[in-house]
C-alpha cells in the first residue's frame, strides 16, 4: 500500500481560508506516497490521533515563525506570521519524533522544525546576516539561484549523493542557532544553515529550499521526495 502523508496547511489570513501548492501533492504522489492536508488546528489529542494513523508528514513553507517560540521580541523586520500554525507545529512535532514518523520540513518547515525543538531564527537575514547569496529570488521558482554545501554522511549526502547541490531559494528568515539534537546537513557558502537532520530517527529532514517548486527540473528535489515516501512506506 502507498504511504499516507499529513502536510501541514497553508492558511490566507485574508480570505480566512486554507490552501495548498500543487507541487507539495505532485511531488508526493509522484514519489509513490498519498499526500492529504491536514486540518489546522492545535487540539492535542487531534494531533495525537494523526501522528499515530499517517505514515509521515510535511512541514510546508508559509509565514514568518512568531519570534517568542524562539525566546526574541517580534522586530519590524519580521513579516507576517501565523499563530495558529506555530501552536499546532509545536504540538505536532514532538508527537511525530515520539511515534518515530519520517517528516520533512520545507524552508518555513525547517524554521520551525529548529525553533520548536529549543533553537533560534534570524528574523531578517538582509538587515541581521549580510550576505551577497541571493536567498530571496524572483519567479519563475523552479530554477537555481545558488550553491547548498552538502555534509558528508548526513541525511541529504545519503539522499542526493552530491557533495554540492544548486537549488532555488525564497527566504528572509533562516536558522541562528541550532536546536539540541539537530545537525546541519548543508550550509550555503555564507555560511548559513540550508538543511537540518536528526540521528537516529527513521527520516527527519529539514530544506531552507522549494522542492515542490523544482521537482520536474531537479533530480536532487524528485530525489529528496523519493527517499522520504520510501521512508514513509517503511514497517516499524
Amino acid at each position: 500500500m502507498k504511504p499516507v502523508i499529513g502536510i501541514a496547511p497553508l492558511y490566507d489570513s485574508g480570505k480566512e481560508s486554507y490552501w495548498m501548492l500543487p507541487g507539495y501533492m505532485k511531488g508526493l504522489e509522484d514519489a509513490g506516497g498519498i499526500p492529504v492536508m491536514l486540518p489546522l488546528t492545535g487540539e492535542q489529542e487531534t494531533l495525537r490521533q494523526l501522528a499515530a494513523q499517517l505514515d509521515g508528514f510535511v512541514l510546508t513553507g508559509g509565514p514568518d515563525v512568531e519570534p517568542p517560540v524562539y525566546g526574541e521580541e517580534k522586530k519590524d523586520t519580521c513579516g507576517e506570521t501565523c499563530v495558529m500554525r506555530d501552536e499546532m507545529e509545536q504540538i505536532l512535532l514532538p508527537e511525530i519524533l515520539k511515534a518515530d514518523k519520517p517528516v520533512l520540513g520545507i524552508c518555513r518547515g525547517i524554521q520551525i522544525m529548529n525553533a520548536a525543538l529549543g533553537g533560534t531564527l534570524y528574523q531578517d537575514i538582509p538587515t541581521e546576516y549580510p550576505t551577497e547569496t541571493e536567498h530571496h529570488q524572483q519567479s519563475p521558482y523552479d530554477r537555481s539561484v545558488h550553491e547548498v554545501i552538502v555534509e558528508k554522511d548526513s541525511l541529504l549526502w545519503k539522499i542526493t549523493g552530491k557533495k554540492t547541490i544548486s537549488v532555488n531559494s525564497c527566504h528572509h528568515q533562516a536558522i541562528r542557532d541550532l536546536a539540541p539534537g539537530l545537525e546541519a546537513a548543508a550550509r550555503s557558502a555564507d555560511g548559513l544553515v540550508e538543511s537540518v537532520y536528526m540521528k537516529g530517527k527513521r527520516f527527519f529532514l529539514g530544506v531552507q529550499w522549494h522542492p515542490e517548486f523544482s521537482y520536474i527540473t531537479s533530480q536532487d528535489s524528485r530525489a529528496i521526495f523519493a527517499g522520504f515516501v520510501q521512508a514513509c512506506g517503511m514497517e516499524l
